[in-house]
């Protein structure tokens, strides 16, 4: 394999001193089921690669005030299992169990979901409709990344894993008016790349009959997970009607920005395919018909 040691960080302190001593040699490692294959393959290298699975500050997912908080270390297994995402931020308990096989999810993380920077990525999707950010910790000190600013295209992550360690996702609790859902199409059910999937967070304005704010998560249909906004306003522009759905989902397929691919089909598919599974996912989470 293309990398020549391999040490297992008991803390963070550690983890950062040698990424610091590898001198952008080394990358950080937790799940590895992607990046194991992508060094295997020689599209990335490292001399050394830290394992930050054993840092007990990593594997927390809990919530702490207005958010719920998500250590780098947790799996998809371990999300789509838990009773507090599946009550509060169920779209976040869906997508990670729609990823991969069983096998996969029980050492996959979300934060490794993030930093492949895949523009489909089943945990990334439902992290933006979220409104998610992620603690990045470095030599120089710490800061917060809004998760659509972490991607600078397909695959290449603003998070330098050579020298940094994303510790934390978090994202404010979505409240009890919240409704949320995940959706994905793909050729079959498990193990298969989405042809599209989607994440749509909604909050009602009491009984007045009207959305009072609303995200929708998009991918692959841009170069990272893609935030509908003209169909967002949409949504909180009037009462909610079967018209005003169909309009947000017309919205969200025509500022969308698919490519026609082999896999994923035509430009003209996958922008009807937006506008069917989205109709169908907002008259669900709002009763409409």
């Amino acid at each position: 394999m293309n990398w020549k040691r391999y040490e297992r960080a008991s803390d963070l302190n550690g983890a950062l001193t040698l990424l610091d001593r590898a001198e952008g040699t080394g990358r950080v490692i937790a799940g590895g089921t992607d990046l194991v294959l992508q060094l295997g393959q020689r599209q990335k290298s490292a001399e050394l690669l830290v394992d930050v699975t054993g840092i007990d500050e990593l594997r927390g997912l809990c919530a702490s005030g207005a958010w719920i908080r998500i250590g780098a270390a947790v799996t998809h297994r371990e999300a789509a299992a838990s009773g507090l995402l599946r009550e509060e931020a169920a779209v976040l308990a869906e997508g990670c169990g729609m990823v991969g096989s069983p096998q996969i999810r029980n050492i996959a993380t979300l934060m490794g979901n993030v930093i492949t920077a895949q523009p489909a990525a089943d945990a990334a999707v439902p992290l933006t409709a979220l409104g998610a950010e992620l603690r990045v910790v470095s030599a120089a000190g710490e800061r917060w990344v809004p998760l659509e600013e972490a991607y600078r295209g397909v695959g290449e992550s603003a998070i330098d894993a050579t020298r940094e360690v994303a510790t934390e996702i978090r994202f404010r609790r979505p409240g009890a008016g919240a409704k949320t859902r995940f959706f994905r199409l793909a050729r079959r059910k498990a193990l298969a790349l989405p042809v599209l999937n989607g994440a749509v967070c909604l909050w009602r304005d009491g009984d007045a009959g009207r959305i009072r704010e609303a995200r929708i998560a998009l991918g692959p249909v841009a170069a990272r997970p893609f935030r509908a906004r003209q169909a967002e306003a949409c949504l909180t522009s009037d009462r909610i009607t079967a018209a005003l759905l169909e309009e947000a989902a017309r919205l969200a397929a025509g500022e969308a920005t698919p490519r026609t691919s082999l896999i994923r089909g035509s430009e003209e598919y996958r922008r009807a395919m937006i506008r069917l599974y989205l109709t169908r996912t907002l008259w669900e989470m709002l009763d409409i018909g």
